[in-house]
């Protein structure tokens, strides 16, 4: 018995179509975000995310970062600098992350040793 089944793949128009009109959002996003964040602190190429914990309150700590990795602005601007990303991307409230302003970019920094250190398997220390 036959059983009539579709083996067509999408078509590659349709993907081409859809990944150039995400490409299009990344770049509209990615531009607002510079254009806000050059408004809130002039110069700025690296906002840092850091979730903290203190007296049991969950915050995050913002550090705001020039190309030559020193600290630019103030306390209200590193503030104003969180919720704009945090709104662009609300799933960055758990580990830390680093967003690179010129890509737009959105990396995550959790320390992590390599492999062949072996502390993986080590046992924990008391």
């Amino acid at each position: 018995m036959n059983t009539q089944h579709s083996t067509r793949r999408p078509l590659r128009a349709a993907q081409a179509i859809r990944g150039g009109q995400a490409g299009r959002r990344h770049i509209t996003r990615t531009g607002v975000i510079r254009r806000q964040l050059d408004v809130i602190a002039p110069g700025v190429a690296v906002v840092c995310l850091v979730p903290v914990i203190t007296a049991g309150h969950r915050g995050t700590h913002v550090m705001l970062l020039n190309d030559l990795a020193q600290p630019i602005g103030d306390d209200a601007a590193a503030r104003a600098a969180g919720r704009l990303l945090r709104r662009a991307f609300p799933a960055t409230r758990a580990t830390a992350h680093d967003y690179y302003v010129q890509s737009g970019c959105l990396v995550d920094a959790t320390p992590a040793a390599p492999a062949a250190l072996g502390t993986d398997t080590a046992p924990a220390a008391l």
